[in-house]
C-alpha cells in the first residue's frame, strides 16, 4: 500500500497541474472505482461537473481535492495499484483507466484514475469543520504535519498496551506510517517490532519518532518508493527510495550496520524485516 511519501508526491503533482481548474466532464469507466461513493457513478460525475478544484490536501495516506464553491471534497484512495495521472487529452487510454476528468480550459490535459486491481477509487464527501472529508475526520496528524504534537504522541505511545510496530501503524495515533517505513524507522532506532510500547522511555520514543520523520523525508526527496512501476507521480515517473531501503525487502542480505543476515517474519498478514543482532527481540514475559 502507498504510504505518506508516495501520497505526498502525488499531492504535489495535483497541486501543480489540477488546482484552480474547473471540471467540465467526468467519465466513470468502471463502477468499482466509485464504490465508496454510495450514490453511484452517474451521481459522482454530475456532482463534480462545473466545480472549481481547490488546493490538493493530504493527511497521512489520505488525499483529497476540495471543491472550492462547495462544502465537499473528492477523496482519493490509491489502494494497491491506483494512480492519479495528468495526461494529454490526446494520449491513448491506459489499459486500466477507470475514471477520466476533463477540464474547462485550453491546457489540453486531463486527470485520469488508473487502477489495475480496482482496490482504490474516488468518492465525494462532505467536509468536517476542519476541512477534512468527514469519513477521515478521525485520522491523526502525520509526522510531517507542522501541527503534529511530538510530546502528545510520545506520551500516548507509552500509554498504549501494545507493541511498537502496531502502534506506528495505528492511524488514530499517528498517520502516514505503513509497513515499509515502520520497518525502516525501527531498524534505524534499533528496536524490535514486538517491543512493548510501555517499555519505551521518553527519549527512546522521541528518537523513534525522529527516525520515522527522517526516513519519510528521505523517501519524499527521491519521489517515494515504487514497486512494479506502482505509486508513480502524476507524470507517471517512479520514485527511487527502494534503492535506499535498509530493512524492508532485504531478507538474507547483510545488515548495513553490522553485517548480520536480515530476517523476515510473518506479521499481521504482512512481513516484518529486521536485524536479529541490532534489533533483539524482547525477553519473554515470565508467567504470573
Amino acid at each position: 500500500m502507498p504510504e505518506l511519501p508516495e501520497v505526498e508526491v502525488v499531492r504535489r503533482g495535483l497541486e501543480r497541474w489540477v488546482t484552480g481548474r474547473t471540471v467540465a466532464e467526468v467519465q466513470v469507466l468502471h463502477p468499482r472505482a466509485v464504490r465508496r461513493h454510495l450514490a453511484g457513478g452517474e451521481d459522482f460525475a454530475v456532482r463534480l461537473q462545473g466545480h472549481r478544484v481547490g488546493a490538493a490536501r493530504r493527511r497521512g495516506k489520505y488525499l483529497w481535492l476540495p471543491l472550492e464553491d462547495t462544502a465537499a471534497s473528492v477523496l482519493g484512495h490509491l489502494g494497491m495499484s491506483g494512480q492519479l495521472l495528468v495526461q494529454p487529452e490526446t494520449a491513448p487510454d491506459e489499459k486500466h483507466l477507470r475514471i477520466r476528468v476533463r477540464f474547462d480550459d485550453a491546457l489540453g490535459t486531463e486527470l485520469r484514475f488508473v487502477d489495475q486491481r480496482t482496490f482504490g477509487g474516488l468518492s465525494l464527501h462532505d467536509n468536517a469543520a476542519d476541512g477534512l472529508p468527514d469519513v477521515i475526520a478521525h485520522i491523526a496528524r502525520d509526522p510531517l504535519d507542522p501541527l503534529f504534537d511530538d510530546d502528545a504522541f510520545c506520551a500516548a505511545l507509552r500509554l498504549r498496551r501494545t507493541t511498537v510496530k502496531r502502534a506506528l501503524l495505528d492511524q488514530s495515533l499517528i498517520s502516514g506510517v505503513g509497513n515499509i517505513y515502520a520497518d525502516e524507522a525501527l531498524w534505524r532506532a534499533r528496536l524490535h517490532y514486538d517491543r512493548p510500547t510501555a517499555t519505551l522511555t521518553r527519549p527512546r520514543a522521541t528518537e523513534l519518532l525522529g527516525h520515522a520523520r527522517d526516513v519519510m523525508n528521505a523517501a519524499l526527496a527521491v519521489g517515494g518508493t515504487s514497486f512494479d512501476s506502482l505509486y508513480v507521480n502524476v507524470n507517471g515517473e517512479s520514485g527511487y527510495f527502494e534503492r535506499s531501503l535498509d530493512a524492508y525487502g532485504r531478507e538474507d542480505e547483510p545488515c548495513r550496520r553490522c553485517g548480520t543476515a536480515m530476517r523476515r517474519r510473518p506479521w499481521m498478514n504482512r512481513s516484518s524485516y529486521f536485524c536479529p543482532r541490532c534489533q533483539r527481540p524482547p525477553a519473554p514475559r515470565s508467567p504470573r
